[in-house]
Parts: structure tokens; sequence; C-alpha cells
């Protein structure tokens, strides 16, 4: 028969154990609960819609109109608008937002659209040169620009007109100084330079919507 707990014999030693031991006991438990009481809680708790790497639903106002895409966020808004919407005007050149072939005009300003986030604009008002014409009337800095024949390959030629509507906007009267300053974001390789400087003194005066 096993003897009572009182009835074991005294031994003379006692159960001890050190401050560092119990602090790292303790602390072992206290992690313990903490990763267990985490977990608990994130069972409980709906888990959060993701957003990317993969396609989000974004809308964008182009040109006045809502466009709803399905992109993913690391989508330039030249991408976005060309690829997704079939909005061809505005041309990918130096890809790198240093030739300005891409601008594109958002809340009056102009932007490289190659550099832009498509996301970065949602809930501003885009415009690209896709948007200007009204039917077979063409916007006064297109018609300048055919005027002057301020074109040659094309491909410079979108980005320069956003340009310069976005001057002849906000200085219809510019002098030269301020169509050089304001066109200095863009690059013509073919070296159409004067005739695009040109068209836009020929705006001088023009009325403008």
């Amino acid at each position: 028969m096993a003897p009572k707990d009182d009835e074991l014999p005294d031994s003379g030693e006692r159960f001890t154990v050190s401050r560092r031991g119990f602090l790292k006991t303790t602390g072992i438990t206290s992690i313990a609960a903490t990763v267990v009481g985490a977990a608990e809680a994130e069972a409980q708790t709906p888990a959060a819609r993701a957003v990317g790497p993969g396609e989000v639903p974004v809308s964008l106002m182009v040109n006045g109109k809502r466009l709803d895409l399905r992109i993913e966020p690391r989508v330039t808004l030249l991408d976005a608008i060309r690829t997704r919407a079939d909005m061809t005007g505005n041309k990918r050149v130096c890809d790198r937002g240093a030739c300005g072939a891409c601008t594109m005009i958002v809340d009056g300003r102009t932007v490289y659209s190659c550099s832009t986030l498509a996301i970065e604009v949602v809930g501003k008002q885009v415009r690209t040169v896709d948007g200007l014409a009204n039917g077979a009337t063409l916007h006064p800095v297109q018609q300048a620009f055919c005027d002057a024949d301020g074109l040659m390959c094309g491909f410079c030629t979108p980005g320069f007109i956003m340009a310069s509507v976005a001057l002849f906007e906000k200085h219809p009267q510019a002098n030269v100084d301020q169509v050089k300053k304001g066109l200095d974001g863009n690059i013509c390789r073919c070296g159409t330079f004067t005739r695009i400087l040109e068209a836009n003194m020929k705006l001088r005066g023009v009325a403008h919507a």
C-alpha cells in the first residue's frame, strides 16, 4: 500500500527555482498564450479582401466617360487606356517618362501616362488626344498643327498636342517663351520644333471651350 503524502519520508530537499528560470518559464507561457489568442481571433474575423497582385476593378473617367476596367495595380495609365480601352491615340515611345509622347491631361495638369499608375487617377478627370475632336471638327490645337504642317512621323504628335492643349487653356495669349517652356517636356526626334512652335503661336486669340 502506497504511503499517503503526509507519510512520505522527509528527504530534507525542497523544490526551488531560480529567478531567471521563473522568468523564462512565464515568458514562454505568455508568448504561447498570445499566439493562441491571435490564432483564435483570426479564425473568428472574416478575411480582409486582398488588393492585388491580381486584377482589381478600377473605374476611370476618360474624356468625360466612365471606363470600368479590371487591371493589376501595377498597370500604367497608358497601358490601361491603350490595351484595355482601345484608345490608341497616345503613343508609347521611350516608356521612361522622358519624351512626352504619352502626355495626357489629368485634372488640368499634364502627366506622362507611361509612368503614372492607372489607380493613381481614380476619381480624377483624364483627357487623351482621342477625345479632343468633336466629330469631324478638330480641336483648335489639332487644326493649328494641320495648318502649320507640324507633323512628321507622328509618334510625338499626340503628346505635343496634349501639352499644347494644356498650355492653350491656361495661357491663350502665350508668348514664344511661354510656349517653349510649356512644351519643354516633349521631344520631336524628326526636328519639327519650328512648325510646332508656329502652330502654337497661331492659337493666340483663338477661342476655346
